[in-house]
């Protein structure tokens, strides 16, 4: 995973690319009442099709 430098911005877009799915991923079902690491089950399920 990418790390944050001292400013806490990220090192490279691409980390900052993931961290914004991953978050974005994480409220939708947290506002939607779903699990969260259920969610990422199915995705990384999905992604090894």
């Amino acid at each position: 995973m990418e790390k944050r430098d001292g400013s806490g911005l990220f090192k490279t877009e691409n980390g900052a690319q993931f961290y914004a799915v991953i978050r974005s991923v994480t409220d939708t079902c947290i506002k939607n009442g779903q699990n969260v690491l259920a969610a990422f089950k199915t995705i990384a399920v999905l992604q090894s099709e």
